[in-house]
């Protein structure tokens, strides 16, 4: 059996109570090295085998379960954040199929979660933003056209953008030509729940300096939007004058 975990964002207490349980009973650990917290791998029960990813290719990967099911032990691939973003976890699963081995996910905190934490910030605002997105910019790894990241840009949205802190300039860029204004708040959080966390405000006109200035080139989430502003209309969900399925609406 092979279990595909979250490890959440990064602080070691952040991974869930069942992703916790599989580690300690793994027999077989592989994990996402360049990302992952080794003080997660502290659980790990004697005489686990433990591979770091980072250093592996998805053959390699595919060859350490194939081997851990031969013996009939258990193995946790252990993935950053929540594997369902990011992860490359489909084209593992993909192979299990084809070699017959049964697989579960678990999801994990995703680093963007642990990134609204760290500004206390709520991503959705009532008259302010609705929808969340959240991507990347083109890189090595190529994202399609219609994805380019002024045309996510134009609708104005809340967006958390992975894997672009060394494109800042660049992503300054695409943001105001897709319509967002010099002076929207923006973000940028590196290694966020880390013990080493920084968190930096900023405007997207701004981006690239701040990051210059805070030493910031990796491993760091922008965050573009008026979430992160001060304007906003009360929600209905908690407003005496709006019925619920559970309340009446008070009069007066």
């Amino acid at each position: 059996m092979v279990h595909f975990v979250g490890a959440g964002p990064g602080a070691a207490d952040l991974i869930t109570v069942r992703g916790q349980r599989l580690l300690a009973e793994a027999d077989v650990i592989i994990y996402a090295g360049s990302l992952v917290n080794p003080a997660l791998l502290e659980g790990a029960k004697p005489g686990c085998e433990i591979y770091n990813s980072a250093k592996m290719t998805l053959e390699e990967v595919i060859e350490v379960v194939r081997a851990a099911e031969r013996d009939g032990k258990t193995t946790v691939r252990l993935h950053t954040g929540d594997p369902c973003l990011y992860g490359a976890h489909r084209e593992q699963m993909d192979r299990l199929d084809l070699e017959k081995i049964e697989y579960d996910v678990v999801p994990g905190v995703s680093s963007f979660c642990g990134a609204a934490a760290a500004l206390r910030a709520e991503y959705t605002l009532p008259d302010v933003s609705q929808t969340v997105i959240v991507t990347r910019m083109a890189g090595r790894t190529p994202v399609p056209e219609r994805e380019e990241i002024s045309l996510l840009a134009a609708h104005g949205a809340t967006m958390t953008i992975f894997l672009s802190a060394g494109m800042l300039e660049e992503l300054r860029g695409r943001l105001l030509s897709g319509g967002y204004r010099e002076d929207t708040p923006a973000a940028i959080v590196y290694k966020a729940t880390w013990p080493d966390e920084k968190v930096v405000r900023c405007t997207v006109g701004t981006l690239p300096a701040a990051a210059e200035e805070n030493g910031i080139s990796k491993t760091a989430l922008i965050l573009v939007g008026g979430f992160l502003g001060n304007e906003y209309e009360r929600s209905k969900l908690y407003d005496p004058s709006f019925t619920t399925g559970f309340r009446e609406a008070k009069k007066g």
